[in-house]
C-alpha cells in the first residue's frame, strides 16, 4: 500500500514538471551548431533531467561531454543511461566510449564495450569497434589496438570504411609501411576502392612511409578529381619528402582544374615555398589568397608570415602581421619565430612586450620559439631573460618550457644553469632527459651523457629515437668502437634500430669507424629507407674508399620511388670526383638540370670540383662565371683548378679578383697558390705568396704550405735554397716535406742531400715501405746498383714490399682498375693483344718502348 501511494506521488510530480519533448529537440539543435556549453546548461537545468531525457538525446549529450572533456558530466549522463537500461544501445555505447576515449579514460571506455559485449548474444557492431580501437592508437597502445582490430574479423565483424581509415592513420603516423600495403591489398580486395576517405588516407599513409612515388600513382587513378582534401595531402606528402617543387606543380594544376581551394591548399603551397624558399611563388600564392579571400583565415595568415620568414623577408611578414586585426596566439608566435629565426631576437622580446601590453594569454609554445631563438643566436643573456619572465608567470613547471630551457642553456654552452633547470624539475620527462643528453654531446661531455643516459635507464624512463641518436653521437665523440657496438645492441635490444633517426646515426657511427660492412647491414635491415638514409650510406661509401659502390646506389635511389636532393648529388659527385669518372659525373650534372633540382653553392662547388679533377676545366669555368653568389671554397675550387691544369698566371688572376670581391683568401687559397706556382715554375712569384700570407693576410703556415714551397724550390733545381729553408722552419719538419725533397733530389741527381732526406724519412718511419722504394728510385736514377741492392736487401730483412701501382680508366661508363703485376682482370687477354700491338707498330716506326710494362 505504501509502495503503491510512493510510486502514484512520484508520477504525478513528474506529470507536474512533464518536460516539453521540444527541449531534446533545442538540445540537439544546439549540439548540431557547436554550442556545446549552452546545450549542456540546458539540460542541467531541466527539472529531473535524468528521466525525461529522450534516447535520441545522449548521443548529442555525451558528443558536448566529450567536446568539452567535461567528465563529471559524462559520468552523470552515463549514471542515467544504466537507470534507463540503455546501455546496451549501439549507438549510445559508441558515443559513450567516444566520450571516455577523449576524457582521457581508456579503461572506463574498455569497460563499457566489455559489459556490452558480455550482456549481448553476439558480439558488438563495427560502429562499437571503431571507437575502442581507436581509443587504443590515440594513447600509444599500437600493438593492442592492431590485436582488436584482428580480433573484431576473427569475430566475423567486417571492416568498414572508417575502420580501415583509422588503421591507415596509425600506419601513416608510425611508417607501417608493409602494414599500409596490407590494408591497401584488402581495400582492392573487398571492394572498397573509390572510397574518397580510404583514397587520401593510402596517399597520406605512402606519403608519410617516404613513398611519395606510390603515393602519387595513387592519386593519378582518382576517379574524383574534385576531391581537394586528396590534392591537399599529395601536396603536403610531396613537401614532406623534400619534393617541395612537386609540391607548387601540384598547386598549380589543383587550380587549372578548377578544384575548390581551401585554406589547406594555401598552407601546404606556403609550406612548400617555405622548403624552397622560393618567395616569388609564394607571392603569386598570396595574390590567390586574396583573390579568393581567405586573407582573414588565421591559418592560411600564419602559413603566409611563415613563408615571407623562411624566404628571409622579414618585413613582408609584418605587413601581413600588422594586416591582421584579430591576432590570435598563433600568429603572435609566428611573428616572434619570424624575427628569431632571422637574427632579429630583440624584435622578438619587443613584440613579447607588445603582446603581454595587449592582453593576449601566452601559452608554452610563446616561451618556446623565444628560447629556442637564443639557441639558434646563442644569446644566453636574452635566455635568462626570458627564463625570469618564466619564473614571474609561475611556467617554471611546464615540462615543454623546462626542456627548452635546457636546450637552450645547453646550446649557449651554460651546462651548469642547464644542470641547475634539470635537478630543479619534478618530472623529468624522455623529452627533458634527451634535452640534457644532448646538450652534454653538444658540449664534448661525451662520459657525461652517457652516464646520465645510465641514470635515465635507472629511474625507468625509455629512451626514444632522439636520445638514442645522442648516445651513439657520445659513443662516436669518444672514438670507442666496443662502446658503439654496444649502444647498437642496446638499440636492437629495445626496438630502436628500425627507426630511421637511429638507424641513420648508427650507418654514420660504423662509416666514421671505418666499418662500412657493418654501416651496410644497419642500412639493410632499415623497412623504411628515406633519402637520409640513402644519402649517409653514399657517404658511408665515399668516405671508406668505395666510390663506385657510391655510386652504384643512385640507381636504387630511382627505383624506390625517391628523387634526389642537393645533398644526394654533391655526395655523389665527390665519389665520382675521387675516381674521375667523367661520364658518371655529366650524368648526375644532366639529371639534376632535367629535374631542376636546386643548385645550391655545395652542389656547384662539387660540380666545379669534379669537373676540374676529371679534366675538364672549360665545364668548370662555365659553371663558375655563372654562378649568381660565390663562397670560400668556389673560389679555392677554380683557383686550384687552374693550378692543377698549369694555368697560374689564370689562378694569380683569379685571387686578385677574389680580393676585390673582398672575400678573404685562408689557408687552402695560399696552398693551390703556391702548389700552382710550383707546377710552373714560378719561383719568386710562389715565395712571394709565401710571405703574403702570414705578412697581410696573417694567415700561419701549415705543414703542407712548408712542403710546397720545398717542393717550388726543388722542381726549380734550387736544391740548397730548399734545404736551407726547412733548417730556418720554425717547426720540425714531417714526412711531407722530406718526401718532396727527396723528390727533387731524384729529379736533379743529387745524392747527397737525397741521402740525407731518405735517413731522415727512415727515422721516422722506418717501417714504410715508400721511403725505401723512394730511396731506391733514387739510386737507380744515378746507376748506384749496388747501394740498391743493398737496400733491397735490407727490405727483405724487414719483411718490406713494395706496394703495387695503380692505376684507372673509364672505358664505357665503367671504371677499369688496374695493379702493377695482376693478371686478374678479366679482358686480361685483349689487354696483352692491344700492348703486343703497340709494340709492333712502335717497332716498324722504329721508336722504342723500353718504359713499356707488360703486367
Amino acid at each position: 500500500m505504501h509502495f503503491n501511494q510512493f510510486i502514484s506521488r512520484k508520477f504525478f510530480s513528474l506529470r507536474q514538471t512533464e518536460v516539453s519533448p521540444s527541449i531534446n529537440s533545442k538540445i540537439k539543435a544546439l549540439v548540431q551548431q557547436g554550442k556545446y556549453s549552452q546545450a549542456l546548461e540546458l539540460h542541467s537545468k531541466t527539472p529531473h533531467s535524468a528521466l525525461t531525457t529522450a534516447k535520441f538525446t545522449f548521443p548529442s549529450l555525451l558528443k558536448t561531454c566529450a567536446s568539452l572533456s567535461n567528465l563529471y558530466h559524462g559520468r552523470t549522463i552515463h549514471a542515467s543511461i544504466v537507470t534507463m537500461g540503455l546501455q546496451s544501445d549501439p549507438y549510445i555505447a559508441t558515443s559513450l566510449i567516444n566520450m571516455y576515449v577523449k576524457c582521457g579514460l581508456l579503461g572506463s571506455a574498455l569497460q563499457v564495450f566489455d559489459k556490452m559485449s558480455e550482456s549481448r548474444d553476439s558480439a558488438p557492431d563495427i560502429t562499437v569497434w571503431n571507437p575502442v580501437i581507436d581509443g587504443y592508437f590515440k594513447y600509444g597502445h599500437f600493438e593492442e589496438g592492431l590485436a582488436q582490430f584482428c580480433r573484431m574479423q576473427e569475430l566475423g565483424i567486417r571492416p568498414d570504411g572508417y575502420s580501415l581509415s583509422i588503421v591507415l592513420g596509425i600506419c601513416n603516423r608510425l611508417s607501417w609501411y608493409m602494414a599500409g600495403r596490407q590494408i591497401h591489398g584488402y581495400i582492392i580486395r573487398n571492394m572498397f576502392e573509390g572510397d574518397p576517405y580510404l583514397e587520401t588516407a593510402l596517399i597520406g599513409m605512402y606519403s608519410s612511409c617516404s613513398r611519395p612515388m606510390e603515393a602519387w600513382s595513387l592519386f593519378g587513378k582518382l576517379e574524383n578529381r574534385s576531391n581537394i582534401v586528396a590534392w591537399n595531402v599529395m601536396i603536403g606528402g610531396f613537401v614532406e619528402n623534400g619534393m617541395w617543387e612537386k609540391s607548387l606543380e601540384l598547386y598549380s594544376l589543383a587550380k587549372n582544374e578548377n578544384c575548390k581551394l581551401v585554406s589547406a591548399s594555401f598552407t601546404g603551397a606556403f609550406t612548400a615555398c617555405s622548403h624552397g624558399e622560393v618567395l616569388d611563388f609564394g607571392r603569386q600564392v598570396h595574390c590567390d589568397v586574396i583573390k579568393m579571400n581567405f586573407q582573414d583565415d588565421p591559418y592560411v595568415c600564419t602559413s603566409l608570415l611563415t613563408m615571407y620568414a623562411k624566404s628571409g623577408s622579414v618585413e613582408d611578414a609584418k605587413k601581413v602581421f600588422d594586416q591582421v586585426l584579430d591576432k590570435e596566439v598563433e600568429l603572435w608566435n609566428a611573428m616572434i619565430s619570424a624575427f628569431i629565426g632571422n637574427g632579429r631576437a630583440y624584435d622578438a622580446l619587443g613584440l613579447y612586450n607588445k603582446m603581454k601590453a595587449g592582453e593576449t594569454p601566452v601559452d608554452s609554445f610563446t616561451i618556446s620559439s623565444l628560447l629556442s631563438g637564443c639557441s639558434v643566436v646563442g644569446s644566453y643573456d636574452f635566455g635568462r631573460t626570458v627564463h625570469a619572465e618564466v619564473i614571474k608567470r609561475s611556467m617554471q613547471s611546464d615540462v615543454a618550457i623546462q626542456s627548452a630551457l635546457l636546450t637552450m642553456y645547453c646550446k649557449c654552452g651554460s651546462t651548469e644553469d642547464a644542470d641547475s633547470v634539470f635537478y630543479t624539475m619534478k618530472e623529468r620527462d624522455v623529452v627533458a632527459w634527451g634535452s640534457m643528453i644532448a646538450g652534454f654531446c653538444q658540449n664534448r661531455r661525451f662520459k657525461d651523457a652517457l652516464d646520465l643516459f645510465r641514470a635515465m635507464e635507472k629511474e625507468g624512463v625509455k629512451a626514444d629515437s632522439d636520445v638514442m641518436t645522442s648516445v651513439i653521437s657520445a659513443g662516436l665523440g669518444l672514438e670507442n668502437v666496443e662502446l658503439g657496438r654496444l649502444i647498437h645492441g642496446f638499440a636492437i635490444k629495445h626496438g630502436l634500430e628500425s627507426d630511421v633517426f637511429v638507424a641513420c646515426s648508427l650507418v654514420d657511427m660504423y662509416s666514421k669507424f671505418g666499418f662500412a660492412e657493418s654501416a651496410e647491414m644497419v642500412f639493410s635491415s632499415m623497412p623504411n629507407k628515406n633519402l637520409v638514409a640513402w644519402n649517409s650510406m653514399i657517404s658511408c661509401y665515399s668516405r671508406n674508399g668505395l666510390p663506385e659502390m657510391s655510386i652504384n646506389l643512385l640507381p636504387q635511389i630511382l627505383q624506390h620511388g625517391l628523387y634526389l636532393d642537393s645533398v644526394s648529388i654533391t655526395t655523389v659527385l665527390v665519389a665520382v670526383s675521387s675516381v674521375a669518372a667523367l661520364l658518371k659525373g655529366k650524368t648526375l650534372h644532366a639529371y639534376q638540370i632535367r629535374l631542376q633540382i636546386p643548385s645550391d653553392l655545395q652542389v656547384e662547388n662539387a660540380l666545379i670540383d669534379m669537373y676540374v679533377k676529371c679534366g675538364c676545366l672549360k665545364y668548370a669555368q662555365l659553371i663558375f662565371e655563372n654562378m649568381p653568389r660565390r663562397n670560400l671554397v668556389t673560389w679555392n675550387s677554380m683557383i686550384a683548378g687552374y693550378g692543377s691544369h698549369g694555368n697560374c698566371e689564370e689562378a694569380v688572376r683569379l685571387f686578385k679578383e677574389m680580393k676585390r670581391s673582398e672575400t678573404a683568401p685562408d689557408e687552402v687559397t695560399f696552398l693551390a697558390l703556391i702548389t700552382s706556382c710550383s707546377h710552373s715554375g714560378m719561383v719568386e712569384e710562389g715565395l712571394n705568396l709565401f710571405q703574403l700570407m702570414r705578412i697581410e693576410y696573417g694567415v700561419e703556415p701549415r705543414m703542407e704550405h712548408y712542403a710546397s714551397v720545398v717542393d717550388l724550390l726543388g722542381r726549380a733545381g734550387r736544391l740548397d735554397d730548399a734545404y736551407s729553408f726547412i733548417q730556418g722552419m720554425p717547426i720540425d719538419a714531417e714526412r711531407s716535406v722530406w718526401l718532396c725533397l727527396l723528390f727533387a733530389c731524384r729529379a736533379h741527381q743529387n745524392m747527397e742531400l737525397g741521402e740525407l732526406a731518405a735517413d731522415n724519412l727512415l727515422m721516422m718511419e722506418p717501417a714504410r715501405s715508400s721511403n725505401y722504394v723512394s730511396l731506391l728510385n733514387l739510386y737507380g736514377e744515378v746507376e748506384m746498383w749496388d747501394r740498391a741492392a743493398n737496400l733491397r736487401a735490407s727490405m727483405k730483412e724487414r719483411g718490406l714490399k713494395k706496394s703495387p701501382g695503380c692505376s684507372w680508366i673509364e672505358v664505357k661508363n665503367r671504371v677499369n682498375v688496374f695493379f702493377s703485376g695482376d693478371s686478374s682482370s678479366t679482358r686480361r687477354i685483349d689487354i696483352y693483344e692491344t700492348l703486343s700491338s703497340l709494340k709492333s707498330n712502335m717497332e716498324g716506326k722504329g721508336c722504342s718502348y723500353e718504359g713499356i710494362e707488360v703486367c
